[in-house]
């Protein structure tokens, strides 16, 4: 149909249905459009239709207000909607009056970068038509102003989503627009934006993807980014150097308007650079949805493209180039590279900042780094700490801001900087403004770990602090809250003294009424309190204890967790006489040896249980039990050479307490140590013995001083196990026994000390004459004189020689 055929253009509007909104506080009002040209005889020429749909949001409706005249108002301006609807208007109104919030907060969308809208001299006076493509596709073929003047008007119609598919069946369009790109990007930077954004324009459509891969638009974006990003450095050189000159001759005007005319045309080329820089990006963010594209990018360094970016001001650009990072680290391969190109760095002076999106995506960038220990120490290094901690007061990012403190809190050697903050007033307040509502899971747990540190565990209970945790862990039974008590209470100093007033309370919830994680806590902060003056006796009877943790020690009574904080409690309450002897008297100690029993690959309770014991052998009530009526000692003995050192030094302890108080138990651990100590020796000897069968091994009567292939008949022979020779050794060679004058071993060993003796001395005299004779032969002395050789002797014997007079 030609133009001037059309006379009349016809548009009907028919309205349809009519909803609420699903999430807002708006109602749709579904349309139809139906559009006829009519001919210069009124004749329908041509037509269309086409489903609409209008939002109309509602932002004064609230409880109070009054639905009647609201529906009114919104029939009268709408005029969509026909004033026979009012009722029902009314009643979706009363509807969405009435709706209730959803109780879950709702989940924040990534931040994706804004769509791209035409840049600064991209517009065009005239209208790009589809049908006029292939004299579009002709001006790629003359000088560089018409090829960017045909590229603007093919990025006209491909703006359009509706074009792309008739464009994509232009391939020689396609092929001109790539060659131009390939050929003359470096000519101007406008053509290769315009280009590039075309090619961008087909590929925020995943079936278009395969197009831009076939004409290599992908690995040319790169190499232009490159190229742009060495321009930029060469730039900011010169610039620094007109700069410099400027300031050292700041009387020289034409220095001055140089640099001001050279700050112009840096600024210029700046702000089309990064337009190239942002189009290039952001196709090629679109194309690395494939991963096998992105692990090519990969290769071709992206990610220290983007990270070199980072140096730029623009904001627009910096909320690309993070988001495409953001995309990246979730891979080890990338996180890695990120690593070693100090990304963490040029992050930090993006915190806090004043555009909103960019602050957000660059924190999601850092919480997904932070789960690298390197990674989280440069966070700590680079001063991100106190900036993190600012953010906890700014609702829209205090989430993503206080995980991010978390994975720094899981460290150690962290956990002391958060007291050089307000950090902790700030979460402590957070936590009282909770009230008795459910705390969230990134609070509590970042709380939980900053508890884990004496400093900061004072600054928690100053005030009312831990009366205040006290009083809502006790009174919800929140488990978790309780896990930060817990991990107050281990602390030595004023800090542990504070829970002297709620030992009772703690006790109290010590039962089968309860829900066993509680009681593991409550348990576990009780057994942390190793207070002198605190009378357990009492706390035990009172809250009558024993039965509850006698009954518990028991094998497959309860889990293990509840088991291993039942024999630790009974390790603290262990220290006090009198309920030591209150619990030996239960048959605690009995328990205690079948739990080992059954617990022996657990270093965990295994360690625990032998601290009870430690514990009970210091009174005399206990350890009279412990030695005489169980045989604690002998698996002591057996632990007392464990693969775990923290129980073999339990194990020493407790041992040598024993030793002292009764001698039999005393001469089996020295035997024992004795044994340990020299067993390689032994060993080696009766391997000797049976392989040789040498007849000094034997006494008068035949019998060997090795039976049972353990130890020697007198273990104290030789060396103790503390390494010392054995006095009984000496009182043996006075007396004039057997072993100190015609024991076969006696005898060897003292041969063999003379001949090791005689042999050292030779070797000195044969290397003093050798050293002396090269000094000789060196200074060329044809004779060596008496004087000479006594000279050599008394130097080799230090100076006092027995053979030679003075």
């Amino acid at each position: 149909m030609q133009a001037d055929d059309a006379r009349y253009l016809k548009r009907k509007v028919k309205g349809g249905s009519l909803d609420v909104h699903p999430t807002e506080k708006a109602l749709v009002v579904q349309y139809e459009v139906e559009a006829t040209i009519l001919g210069e005889m009124g004749d329908p020429v041509l037509g269309d239709r086409k489903e609409c749909q209008k939002i109309i949001r509602l932002k004064s409706l609230n409880a109070n207000t009054d639905t009647a005249s609201l529906a009114r108002k919104v029939v009268e301006e709408c005029r969509l909607i026909h004033p026979s609807r009012v009722l029902e208007v009314e009643h979706l109104l009363k509807y969405l009056q009435s709706r209730k919030k959803s109780s879950e907060k709702p989940e924040k969308q990534p931040v994706k970068p804004r769509d791209l809208s035409l840049f600064e001299g991209m517009e065009l006076d005239e209208e790009a038509n589809i049908n006029s493509i292939e004299d579009y596709k002709e001006l790629l073929y003359e000088d560089v102003p018409e090829k960017i003047r045909g590229a603007k008007l093919i990025l006209h119609l491909a703006r359009n989503p509706d074009n792309l598919e008739e464009l994509l069946q232009n391939e020689t369009a396609l092929a001109a627009l790539a060659r131009v790109l390939r050929e003359d990007w470096k000519q101007s930077v406008d053509l290769a934006t315009t280009i590039i954004y075309v090619f961008f324009c087909f590929s925020s459509f995943s079936q278009f993807h395969g197009l831009i891969t076939h004409y290599k638009i992908g690995a040319l974006c790169m190499n232009i980014i490159e190229h742009e990003l060495k321009r930029y450095d060469l730039w900011q050189d010169e610039l620094q150097k007109k700069k410099k000159a400027c300031e050292d001759d700041s009387d020289n005007q034409t220095l001055h308007k140089e640099y001001e005319k050279a700050l112009k045309k840096y600024q210029g080329l700046l702000l089309k650079q990064e337009q190239l820089l942002r189009v290039a990006l952001y196709l090629l963010l679109n194309l690395s949805e494939d991963t096998r594209t992105e692990l090519k990018m990969r290769n071709k360094n992206i990610v220290q493209l983007l990270v070199k970016t980072l140096e730029r001001d623009s904001q627009e650009l910096l909320v690309l180039v993070v988001s495409f990072l953001k995309k990246l680290s979730i891979f080890l391969e990338n996180k890695n590279d990120m690593a070693e190109v100090d990304t963490v760095e040029r992050l930090s002076r993006l915190v806090p900042c004043e555009h909103e999106d960019l602050l957000n995506v660059t924190l999601r960038l850092l919480l997904n780094l932070s789960f690298d220990t390197g990674l989280r120490s440069r966070m700590v290094q680079v001063g991100l700490l106190p900036k993190l901690t600012q953010l906890l007061g700014d609702e829209s990012h205090r989430q993503i801001a206080m995980c991010i403190l978390y994975h720094i809190s899981v460290d150690d050697r962290f956990k002391s900087m958060f007291a050089y903050t307000d950090c902790i007033l700030q979460v402590m307040k957070m936590l009282f403004d909770c009230g008795e509502e459910q705390i969230d899971a990134e609070l509590i747990s970042f709380c939980i770990n900053l508890a884990a540190n004496k400093r900061n565990a004072q600054i928690i209970c100053e005030g009312n602090g831990l009366k205040m945790l006290m009083k809502r862990a006790l009174k919800l039974k929140d488990t978790l809250m309780m896990k930060m008590i817990r991990n107050i209470s281990q602390h030595d100093g004023p800090t542990k003294h504070l829970f002297i007033d709620y030992v009772g309370d703690l006790a109290a919830q010590i039962g089968r009424d309860e829900e066993e994680e509680f009681v593991i806590e409550c348990l576990g902060t009780l057994a942390n309190l190793t207070i002198p003056d605190l009378d357990w006796e009492l706390v035990l009877k009172e809250y009558n204890l024993v039965p509850y943790l006698t009954e518990h020690l028991k094998p497959g009574s309860a889990e293990d967790d509840l088991v291993l904080e039942v024999v630790i409690m009974i390790g603290t309450v262990s220290m006090d006489d009198s309920c030591a002897a209150m619990l030996a008297k239960s048959g605690i100690i009995q328990a205690l040896i079948d739990l080992l029993n059954a617990q022996q690959e657990d270093d965990e309770f295994v360690c625990q249980i032998v601290y009870v014991f430690y514990q009970m052998v210091f009174h005399q009530a206990t350890r009279d039990v412990i030695v005489k009526e169980t045989q604690a000692p002998a698996y002591l003995i057996d632990l007392m050479h464990d693969k775990n050192a923290e129980i073999r030094k339990v194990c020493d302890n407790t041992l040598d307490i024993i030793a002292e108080y009764d001698e039999e138990w005393g001469k089996k651990i020295q035997s024992e140590k004795f044994r340990w100590h020299n067993s390689q020796w032994l060993e080696m000897v009766e391997n000797r013995q049976m392989d040789e069968g040498e007849p000094f091994m034997y006494g008068d009567d035949g019998e060997p001083f090795i039976h049972d292939g353990d130890i020697l008949e007198r273990p104290d022979l030789f060396y103790s196990a503390d390494g010392a020779v054995s006095p009984d050794f000496y009182t043996d060679f006075q007396n004039g026994d057997a072993v100190g004058r015609s024991d076969p071993l006696f005898i060897i060993y003292l041969i063999y000390l003379m001949l090791y003796f005689f042999f050292l001395l030779i070797v000195q005299g044969i290397m003093t004459i050798v050293y002396y004779w090269n000094e000789c032969t060196i200074i060329k002395c044809s004779s060596i004189s008496r004087i000479s050789i006594r000279t050599i002797l008394k130097r080799g014997f230090g100076g006092r020689c027995p053979l030679v007079g003075e």
